[in-house]
């Protein structure tokens, strides 16, 4: 069974429990069924199920984007607006500060399995419902702390009426993350290997282990310079993810689209964690909806990531031997970079991504760009909320990539050198993944395995970071683009100065078009002093109506406009957010003290 569905008799003692209709959204724990909830291990997994679409979001469902690829993550250097773009918060606002209701709800879960339900539960089952709840503790307080950094930590069921309790001061962040330190071993040794069909279970858990701590161990090292703290982490990291490739269990099997394209991901050993949707019993979503070729798209690719990816000859594009490697026209891209980037892109550019001319796909099928490009409405599955393809939450290529990714950090702290082997099993395994028969039939090829011994000589690496490191980062933006990782990834690395649309012009433009060849439609007198094209010199050239013959090199609107300074700013932390004067001041009246988040003035 999937998450979201369970057998009738489940959804019975559900309904029983709480009355609520939606058993995907159930209402707070109450005094009434807070008796009845905890006296069989069926009700407390029903319980422990209501987490699971604020963790494993999946496409979220309806008109809802929030958490989802493609449509909740629009902010990063992947991504360019027709219009203005993003900015980052540059001063402290009037309300806002972190929820807690979450907090407290897994805090009831644990209280009462540990206090209500020993000689209910045999050992093994209570070890793992209280593996179960920390887990979840532990996912909540790292997502809070990436926000805030410093925040109240309670392990307890918060009175409503203890103003202490209430009132009380931000906990150190390094407390915050030994607390989920904590928690998330406990849950590597006492949840399940098996509940049941994509129920939490160990593999589950490891999985995300090698997600929170790769982040915290990144964030410790590059942002906090505690390289002591950072091996903690990057250690848990490692050995999460060992458990997962040791298992045998999961591989690299699936063509790239099609793991985002599936109605049926059951099986799928590219997957750890998936969510299923089934429009029989009203699950569907919209995100295929927003790239299914017939709508309009305001965002889209920026030049710089489309420079980023890499060349199928392993190489980097001004080094590589490829012939017309520096033409960026898509029919050459497809045929000259990694497989990722056709399996990305809808293969010919369009005016319907107003923001970069290059329509996003990954997360359609190419029949249904086909049928849409001959003239025909998408299929009804693709329109609207009535999208069913399942999402893959948790993939075996992210645990690869944090597993490799935290080693070669440990290497630059002292820690043992990553070999070929370790590339082997990790970038090569997923570089060597199926290609789709259409990627084949228009050119794609497989990206030559990357070899230690001649890692490419980028010349736009940062000096502080190393080839290898470097080409691990290129390899997680291909892999991960348009999903949930992009901004998290600049955070930890302490690099969202890539974000500054002053010192990346390639920021503000997208996709290469050659006008007169690909897209003459375009070269009317109306649309005169609408775009222009940058070239690869850095020249920008305006259309004007008469200049035709000029008109190739990456689109930007005339209507897009760079973000506002936010690096080195004073009394400005763009990697941490402010709690808001509201919040601060109901402290002081209260006669208790808020500290501002640091980085941020306190009045």
């Amino acid at each position: 069974m999937k998450y979201n569905q369970y057998t009738l008799l489940l959804i019975g003692l559900f309904l029983l429990i709480t009355g609520c209709d939606d058993f995907l959204d159930r209402p707070p724990l109450t005094v009434a069924n807070d008796e009845t909830v905890w006296t069989s291990e069926d009700k407390v997994r029903l319980y422990a199920n209501k987490y699971y679409t604020d963790f494993f979001v999946g496409y979220n469902s309806g008109w809802n984007y929030t958490g989802t690829p493609l449509m909740g993550f629009t902010f990063s250097d992947d991504i360019v607006h027709n219009g203005s773009q993003g900015n980052f918060t540059r001063s402290v606002p009037n309300s806002q500060v972190w929820s807690m209701s979450l907090i407290r709800s897994i805090n009831i879960m644990i209280d009462r399995v540990e206090n209500r339900m020993q000689d209910i539960l045999s050992t093994e089952a209570y070890n793992h419902w209280m593996g179960v709840g920390r887990f979840f503790r532990a996912l909540e307080y790292a997502d809070i702390v990436t926000a805030y950094g410093d925040v109240p930590y309670y392990d307890y069921v918060v009175s409503d009426t203890n103003l202490d309790d209430l009132y009380k001061p931000r906990t150190p962040r390094n407390e915050v993350m030994d607390h989920v330190y904590d928690d998330l071993v406990f849950a590597l040794g006492n949840v399940r290997s098996n509940d049941g069909d994509q129920q939490v279970n160990k593999y589950i858990v490891a999985g995300f282990i090698s997600r929170v701590a790769l982040h915290e161990g990144s964030w410790q090292k590059n942002y906090y310079n505690d390289n002591e703290r950072a091996q903690k982490f990057f250690n848990l990291a490692i050995d999460a993810s060992d458990f997962i490739i040791e298992s045998g269990r999961y591989d690299i099997v699936t063509e790239f689209r099609d793991l985002f394209t599936s109605e049926n991901l059951g099986g799928n050993k590219d997957c750890i964690l998936y969510r299923h949707y089934d429009e029989a019993v009203g699950i569907t979503h919209s995100i295929a909806s927003n790239n299914n070729l017939s709508e309009s798209v305001n965002f889209g690719a920026t030049t710089d990531l489309i420079k980023s990816f890499i060349c199928n000859d392993g190489n980097v594009w001004q080094n590589s031997g490829l012939a017309g490697v520096s033409n960026f026209e898509l029919a050459n891209m497809i045929k000259t970079r990694d497989p990722r980037l056709e399996a990305t892109f809808y293969d010919k550019p369009t005016p319907r991504n107003k923001g970069s001319f290059w329509y996003i796909n990954k997360f359609l099928p190419r029949s249904v760009a086909k049928t849409v490009e001959a003239g025909n409405a998408p299929p009804v599955e693709f329109t609207s909320t009535n999208n069913r393809t399942d999402f893959p939450v948790l993939r075996y290529a992210e645990v690869l990539l944090n597993w490799i990714e935290a080693k070669a950090e440990l290497s630059t702290l002292g820690g043992a050198a990553v070999t070929q082997p370790d590339i082997d099993i990790s970038i090569n395994k997923i570089r060597n993944r199926p290609l789709a028969a259409e990627a084949v039939a228009m050119g794609v090829q497989k990206t030559a395995p990357m070899q230690l011994s001649v890692l490419p000589d980028d010349p736009e690496r940062d000096a502080d970071v190393s080839p290898l490191l470097w080409e691990i980062r290129r390899e997680r933006r291909m892999e991960f683009v348009f999903e949930r990782s992009r901004y998290a990834d600049l955070e930890r690395w302490s690099k969202l100065e890539y974000m500054d649309t002053d010192a990346n012009i390639d920021l503000l433009s997208g996709g290469w078009v050659n006008f007169p060849k690909e897209l003459k439609g375009e070269l009317k007198t109306a649309n005169a002093g609408l775009f222009s094209v940058i070239k690869l010199n850095g020249d920008e050239i305006t259309y004007n109506g008469g200049n035709d013959a000029q008109m190739t090199g990456f689109y930007k609107s005339s209507s897009t406009s760079g973000r506002q300074p936010f690096i080195n700013q004073v009394n400005v932390n763009p990697y941490l957010a402010p709690v808001g004067k509201t919040q601060m001041d109901d402290y002081a009246s209260k006669g208790y003290l808020l500290k501002q988040t640091e980085g941020w003035p306190q009045n």
